[in-house]
């Protein structure tokens, strides 16, 4: 006999296949069955179908009805209640049972609003294969509440179901009265298709269950596998010693060379006893010491300092911490990594104890942790794989080992005025007008060229590390964010009164300036107010952006020359080796050309030319050293793929050496540092949570034998491309 179900304000009648069901548990409700649709959800469309009105068996013996995206902008489902709104104060997650129908991962956005207008939003990769749960929070939720930058892989298997738990939403929503849920797809190119069924609700909170137990004794993610897992520490002291017998051959192998790795088979240059710069033949060179041609191959973070992750509160999320009194027990420790930077926000985890799992690897390698044997073994890697320089944030120990040549940050700390452009990810930016910002960077290259002034294997030094000059350029609020947050400050913030004196300079009073600008100013002291909005550039008032880069260009001016003046005193033999852009201006490229030595940048794109325009570069006519970048997956264990991903391990050596290819066809470009050395933690490093797989080592010490390879042959091969042999000096005739 069938049974009439009825949809009742607070309560959720489960429906399966048309029917109520009897056997689902209280954690888990449905709501509707696009099998066998009732009218308790009212289901409609645009620019999107359900072609069909009955389901479709799939190979699993699962029915599911077919869903079909058209080419649009935003084509979506929408499901409604038939009647008022949904009550879900006692649910945790929504849940729709689906399946990807075609080849290839799909883009889903998902939509959830409460009737006060409020929205809950998240996009996710819908994975081709057999049919899952889609489990999404409803409540706003990132990676970051597990301490990390990349949430699990997904889908997961749980209790025999295939889950796919979304880790990050967005927005904010009234559950007591949800009005709608919709599914759209974001510009589809051709018809798209999927396979949905049952759509309900589950008060079950999954996310504990998702990350438990996941890190395993080695420091590895427990649930894939790949090529040279560590399973044993006999496998791990195997693989150590055969390592050893091929770095001894390839070291035998490298391309003839001065003790700096400056090219010693083409022509010379003047030696000066440091490292310098020099332009022959319309290419950019780096000169070593003893006068010959090096372009920098190095790595960044050549260090075993980082690779620690934070264990305390998560101690779930670990299958095999050793226990106290053991011998790796020594790799416990404790920080605080707390911060209010844009690198850290709102993560959970970030103090407490920790565990150094890359430590504790290379301890079971090689039954110790020697600092001196491991910078050894890391230089004789470096140098066996193509690389001759040791990039920023390396073991500053390197410095002392006559080894490789390497660089140094100039950490400049102090209590001098900031300034926010609202994409603070390490930090406001510093007034350069502060007299204390100066007093600060004497302190610092002080300390950072104390035991280097003559140290002929120092490369440079680095300004900062990619400050926050600005956002997107296409926004003249994020262009020239830095001038506009300068006058909303008070005067007592030295870079506001430095802009006010320019513009004081230039138009005398208020009147000058409102004809410029186009405003009613009654008074120049206004100006001086917290808060004041300076209009935006305009075509009918010129002055505005004209003003605003004349600026930015005293403000990067006063920068750069305060640090530069500073290493002319305290290191005069060797070279500013710029500032790192992440993010940048003009203005501050152009002052960082005119008062450092080389110009860097830390591109993470396909290309070199994609990250910056290199016809304005030309012109600046300086030495450009790629400062980061690099290529990761998520089939390694580590859950991030990095800023630059690629679909596959696989694919990480050919793209490094697209990169240096492009690269050698820039005659400007003089070196590329690879970030990183090592992988970072499965679940984030201590600093910020980053959990990428992005290294030339993995956690447990052992290279990548596929991609290093890669990276050898593309590094071995540039001396053949920028190398022009010497002149064979003429016979004399008999």
């Amino acid at each position: 006999m069938k049974v009439k179900c009825r949809l009742q304000t607070g309560v959720l009648l489960s429906l399966l296949l048309g029917y109520c069901s009897v056997g689902v548990t209280a954690e888990r409700q449905e709501l509707f069955n696009f099998v066998r649709p009732m009218d308790a959800v009212q289901v409609t469309t645009q620019d999107a179908e359900l072609p069909n009105r009955i389901g479709e068996p799939t190979p699993e013996g699962e029915v599911l009805r077919r869903v079909t995206f058209h080419p649009a902008a935003q084509p979506s489902l929408r499901l409604n209640p038939q009647n008022g709104s949904w009550d879900w104060s006692q649910q945790a997650l929504v849940s729709l049972r689906v399946q990807n129908a075609m080849d290839w991962a799909l883009t889903l956005d998902v939509l959830i609003e409460s009737a006060d207008g409020q929205r809950l939003n998240t996009r996710l990769a819908l994975p081709a294969g057999p049919a899952q749960t889609l489990l999404i929070p409803l409540h706003a939720a990132s990676p970051r509440d597990h301490g990390m930058r990349a949430g699990l892989p997904m889908p997961w298997m749980h209790k025999g179901q295939r889950l796919l738990l979304v880790d990050t939403v967005s927005g904010a929503l009234d559950l007591s009265q949800v009005s709608a849920v919709t599914l759209s797809m974001p510009k589809p190119q051709a018809p798209q298709h999927i396979l949905i069924s049952q759509f309900g609700v589950n008060a079950e909170q999954l996310s504990d269950a998702a990350y438990a137990g996941i890190v395993d004794s080695y420091g590895q993610f427990v649930r894939s596998n790949w090529p040279g897992k560590i399973k044993n520490d006999e496998q791990l002291q195997q693989a150590a010693a055969q390592e050893r017998k091929q770095l001894n051959s390839w070291l035998a192998e490298r391309p003839a060379q001065d003790k700096f790795a400056g090219w010693t088979g083409g022509m010379p240059f003047e030696a000066s006893g440091f490292f310098r710069t020099e332009k022959r033949d319309d290419r950019w060179f780096l000169v070593t010491p003893e006068g010959h041609p090096f372009y920098s191959l190095g790595v960044n973070a050549v260090t075993a300092q980082q690779s620690a992750t934070y264990v305390e509160g998560r101690e779930a999320m670990f299958a095999g911490l050793p226990q106290p009194g053991e011998v790796l027990a020594a790799y416990f420790g404790s920080s605080d990594s707390r911060s209010d930077t844009g690198a850290n926000q709102g993560r959970a985890f970030a103090s407490g104890r920790w565990f150094d799992f890359y430590k504790a690897n290379v301890q079971r390698s090689y039954n110790q942790f020697d600092p001196a044997a491991w910078r050894a073994l890391s230089q004789d890697r470096l140098q066996a794989w193509g690389f001759n320089t040791l990039g920023n944030w390396s073991e500053p120990a390197f410095g002392g080992d006559a080894r490789m040549p390497f660089s140094i940050p100039l950490s400049i700390h102090g209590d001098y005025a900031t300034i926010s452009t609202g994409v603070d990810w390490w930090g406001a930016m510093p007034d350069p007008f502060d007299p204390r910002f100066a007093m600060a960077t004497e302190r610092a290259v002080a300390i950072a060229s104390r035991d280097h002034r003559d140290n002929p294997w120092l490369l440079g030094y680095f300004a900062d590390n990619e400050l926050s000059w600005a956002g997107p350029a296409d926004d003249p609020n994020n262009r020239y964010a830095l001038a506009y947050a300068t006058l909303r400050l008070t005067t007592d913030v030295p870079a506001k009164r430095a802009f006010l004196k320019l513009l004081r300079d230039k138009y005398r009073n208020q009147n000058g300036l409102s004809r410029a600008w186009g405003i009613e100013l009654p008074a120049w002291e206004l100006m001086e107010d917290p808060g004041f909005k300076a209009p935006l550039p305009s075509a009918e008032f010129p002055a505005i952006e004209r003003d605003m880069q004349a600026f930015l260009r005293l403000y990067a001016e006063t920068y750069f020359k305060t640090i530069a003046d500073s290493l002319d005193w305290h290191a005069p033999n060797h070279m500013l080796l710029g500032g790192r852009f992440a993010s940048s201006i003009p203005e501050a490229v152009t002052a960082c050309a005119r008062f450092c030595d080389v110009l860097s940048f830390n591109f993470y794109t396909r290309e070199p030319q994609q990250g910056y325009d290199f016809a304005m570069l030309r012109k600046l006519d300086k030495p450009v050293m790629v400062t980061e970048f690099h290529f990761g997956s998520r089939d390694r264990g580590p859950f991030w793929g990095g800023v630059a991903e690629v679909y596959k391990e696989e694919e990480r050596g050919p793209a490094y050496a697209n990169f240096l290819s492009k690269a050698l066809q820039e005659p400007q470009i003089v070196g590329l540092h690879w970030f990183q050395y090592l992988d970072q933690p499965v679940t984030g490093r201590l600093l910020d949570g980053e959990n990428g797989h992005l290294g030339l080592v993995a956690i447990t010490d052992r290279p990548w034998k596929g991609f290093v390879n890669a990276v050898r042959n593309a590094n071995l091969a540039v001396p053949k491309t920028l190398l022009k042999p010497a002149p064979v000096p003429a016979t004399e005739a008999p």
